[in-house]
């Protein structure tokens, strides 16, 4: 099953974000067979983001909840909220980046 998985930082935390990006990323590339697609949110270009969006391949939403858990800006305490949605592709030719 496929899940929109979209994630909302406490505000004002650039500082806290830029010194777990690199095991966020490392974390991200490991998991890449489960998180099809991810990346920052923000309201404008050069902003420090908001939050995340990721496309996630998973069983079950039990298990996209327990991957989140071990995503280093989620044990930083970096994200305030996150909504785990299920999600359909609109058209099957569509490829996921």
């Amino acid at each position: 099953m496929l899940f929109a998985v979209l994630f909302t930082d406490f505000p004002d935390q650039g500082v806290l974000r830029a010194a777990h990006l690199q095991a966020h990323l490392e974390w991200a590339s490991l998991h890449q067979a489960q998180v099809l697609v991810a990346g920052s949110l923000r309201e404008a270009l050069g902003q420090v983001p908001k939050g995340g969006l990721w496309i996630v391949e998973a069983e079950s939403k039990s298990h996209v909840q327990q991957l989140i858990l071990t995503d280093p800006f989620w044990t930083c305490g970096l994200r305030k909220d996150v909504q785990v949605l299920h999600w359909s592709k609109a058209f099957d030719h569509q490829v996921l980046v």
